[in-house]
């Protein structure tokens, strides 16, 4: 079995959330810490310890939603399905983040394209793929190739209302993406309300949860690596109590070498 590792790691200053959204991460290595381990012994001297030096560990500082992580319903809308409470991510069923993958490949979208419903079909068609229901559907954008690039926040489609609704009234309850949101970047419908006044524009695939429940995962990587199905996806968020999203180790299962 080959296993490729859809995520990206956490880490400061680079590209991949606003700035006021950063990761801030404070390493201490073992010379660091090794007063604080012999504070915890009484009679124990730093020289005692081997070469002098104890335990390396992090802090950080940083939200739910930086690097690859799972957004739950309760991160769109207070509701979800039409009024019942909206899940947090500690109540994502758990058979929902390991499930047969399906993946679209999106890039020749230009960026801040809103995907339809119709384009989804014409790639399902392209692929020859039927959707079934719980299958984890992985879309491909122009923003997979610039992550921690300048730019990358601008980069990709995004899905739509239409769209989204569309995957999840064929059973589909988890979705991810490698751009940054899984809606078209900000600027693009901040451009298109400015000329429309229509506010419905504004976060519509985020918002589609309100009628549907699905979870979403954003700021995958590596998709191009996938076929475009015949594997198995594994996703399981941190357990986070009332959260609105959980980091995500995401990782494809491929039973087949993957092709040079």
């Amino acid at each position: 079995m080959i296993l490729v590792d859809l995520s990206v790691s956490l880490q400061p200053d680079v590209h991949a959330d606003p700035p006021t959204n950063q990761v801030e991460i404070e390493y201490r290595d073992h010379v660091q810490t090794a007063p604080g381990m012999v504070r915890r012994f009484p009679g124990l001297q730093v020289e005692d310890l081997p070469e002098g030096k104890a335990w390396a560990v992090e802090h950080l500082k940083l939200s739910t939603h930086n690097g690859t992580h799972m957004d739950a319903p309760w991160h769109y809308h207070p509701t979800m399905d039409n009024g019942q409470r909206a899940w947090t991510i500690d109540e994502v069923p758990l058979e929902w983040c390991m499930q047969p993958g399906v993946k679209l490949d999106l890039r020749h979208f230009e960026d801040g394209y809103v995907v339809t419903a119709k384009d989804l079909d014409a790639e399902l068609n392209r692929i020859e793929h039927q959707l079934s229901p719980l299958e984890i559907v992985l879309i491909n954008t122009r923003a997979g190739e610039r992550y921690a690039q300048p730019g990358y926040l601008e980069s990709g489609c995004g899905i739509g209302r239409e769209a989204t609704l569309h995957l999840t009234q064929q059973g589909i309850r988890v979705v991810g993406t490698d751009a940054w949101s899984w809606d078209a970047p900000f600027s693009y419908t901040a451009r298109r309300f400015a000329e429309t006044g229509d506010t419905s524009l504004i976060w519509e695939g985020h918002k589609a949860g309100l009628a549907s429940c699905y979870f979403q995962m954003e700021k995958l990587h590596s998709l191009e690596k996938l076929p475009a199905h015949g594997f198995k996806v594994i996703c399981f968020p941190i357990k986070i109590s009332g959260a609105s999203a959980g980091w995500t180790r995401v990782v494809a299962c491929l039973e087949d070498a993957l092709e040079p």
